[in-house]
């Protein structure tokens, strides 16, 4: 039996688009990349220029009549992957615009037959190739065109790319879908005030790759993604350690049965004030005291904020097993927020996590489907990695908490300790509860908390018949 032939990939200069593409793209291709003006298909395109043009096989950058060549130089030169002296040695710029104003689509043919013959490129960019449409005499004039252009680029090992402002509506009509081995969509999505770059791949011919949309940014950098985190179902076995590790409030070990599972992920919910993020500081300080990396990933409080925060309560973020993320929620990406969230917490070693709180995320998810998608994939990976997880939520009950959360994020924790207001005659008591404990038993007592000078402390059960309501 034959083996299958493994086909030549085509690297982007960035790993995680290499990975939305099962890999990169074909090389020996057509590449169609689509969207609107400013999505940055000509960033992609000429970062895929730089990174793989050499002086034996370079690139070659055709300008049609959309952008002055003047123009795509000059911002292209403020991109880091921008090389100036690769300029005329392996990358190279011409401008179709005088050969299309001259003799129509005859005139690119012949200054693509000229450039292939004398540069022997293995990469070719038209941008605009939409611009070419309208110097057709008629829909038939434009596909034969095309087929002599695809003719000429299947004879020599050269890897192409169209560059143009279609739609994805455009692929029922527009020929070039057609011939394109692979097409690449850049789009936004607006949700309220946010509006969200995204990818997606339309069609990779012989190659599988990573379905739906992936979050990108445009930046001095250049071009990056941020591929869709949603893992599959993984039945692959995996060391589960049995050892029990202190939530830093002795009660609450107790009502938990001797505190948490190593590796589980445990919920913190209640309304404003109760002492959500508190509960956290005690369970990542508790780790940090016997050698634990923590890391606090936060939303609520910047650095300066949340270190005034811990030293009232006698702790310091300058502990060399505390880590901390800040990120605003303003113009945040959950999905670059999740693999900056990985990254942390490999390098640093992380065995316990403070995400504070789920509230922000979810409004940067932009959708319920989406945002419990992300907290499923990354409960997993940190189950298997055995980094115990604290989240907290708010929840808009001041008094006589209904519902914990509204797309179900307490069905994939493995506990669930509720913090609530209850009111007693003339005052207003803080009680605590632990709802849910996986795989172990818990105390089902309703208990009252302070917050002191030490933090948080939990009493004893209320006794029947006190008048809470």
């Amino acid at each position: 039996m034959t083996a299958a032939r493994t086909l030549a990939r085509l690297p982007s200069g960035a790993p995680n688009i290499d990975l939305v593409l099962g890999g990169g793209l074909i090389s020996n291709a057509v590449n169609l990349i689509i969207g609107p003006p400013g999505a940055g298909k000509t960033i992609l395109a000429q970062q895929y220029l730089f990174t793989n043009a050499t002086k034996e096989r370079p690139g070659i950058y055709l300008a049609t009549v959309s952008e002055p060549l003047e123009k795509i130089l000059r911002y292209g030169q403020t991109l880091a992957f921008f090389d100036q002296k690769a300029v005329g040695s392996s990358v190279f710029y011409e401008d179709l615009s005088a050969a299309m104003n001259a003799t129509g689509l005859a005139g690119v043919l012949l200054q693509v037959d000229r450039l292939l013959k004398e540069r022997r490129p293995g990469m070719v960019v038209i941008d605009s190739f939409k611009a070419l449409h309208p110097y057709a005499e008629n829909q038939g004039d434009f596909r034969r065109f095309l087929h002599d252009l695809a003719a000429r680029l299947s004879v020599v090992p050269v890897t192409s790319f169209w560059v143009g402002e279609y739609g994805r509506d455009d692929a029922t009509e527009a020929p070039e879908f057609a011939v394109a081995d692979a097409i690449v969509s850049l789009h936004s999505e607006r949700a309220a005030e946010r509006e969200r770059r995204v990818l997606q791949v339309l069609k990779l011919r012989g190659s599988a790759f990573m379905s739906g949309q992936h979050a990108y940014r445009l930046s001095g950098e250049g071009f990056d993604v941020f591929p869709r985190l949603a893992d599959a179902i993984d039945l692959s076995s995996y060391k589960i350690h049995r050892e029990r590790i202190s939530s830093g409030i002795p009660i609450l070990d107790e009502m938990l049965t001797d505190g948490y599972w190593s590796g589980a992920s445990t919920l913190v919910a209640g309304p404003s004030g109760a002492g959500k993020t508190l509960m956290g500081l005690h369970f990542v300080f508790a780790g940090a005291r016997l050698g634990a990396p923590g890391l606090i990933a936060t939303f609520q409080e910047n650095p300066v904020q949340l270190e005034n925060i811990c030293n009232g309560f006698g702790w310091s973020l300058s502990d060399d097993n505390i880590a901390v993320m800040y990120r605003t929620p303003v113009d945040m990406y959950i999905d670059e927020w999740v693999y900056n969230l990985l990254e942390i917490v490999e390098r640093s070693g992380t065995k316990r996590l403070m995400i504070d709180s789920l509230g922000d995320l979810m409004v940067a998810a932009g959708d319920d489907i989406r945002f419990r998608e992300y907290v499923y994939s990354l409960l997993q990976r940190f189950s298997r990695a055995s980094v115990s997880v604290l989240m907290t939520q708010e929840v808009p009950q001041l008094f006589g908490v209904t519902g914990l959360s509204e797309v179900g994020i307490s069905h994939l924790s493995d506990n669930v300790v509720l913090l609530q207001y209850l009111p007693s005659h003339s005052e207003v008591k803080r009680a605590a509860s632990v709802l849910k404990t996986r795989a172990s038993q818990h105390d089902p007592y309703i208990r009252q908390y302070d917050i002191t000078k030490d933090g948080f402390t939990v009493g004893k059960p209320f006794p029947d018949g006190q008048g809470i309501v």
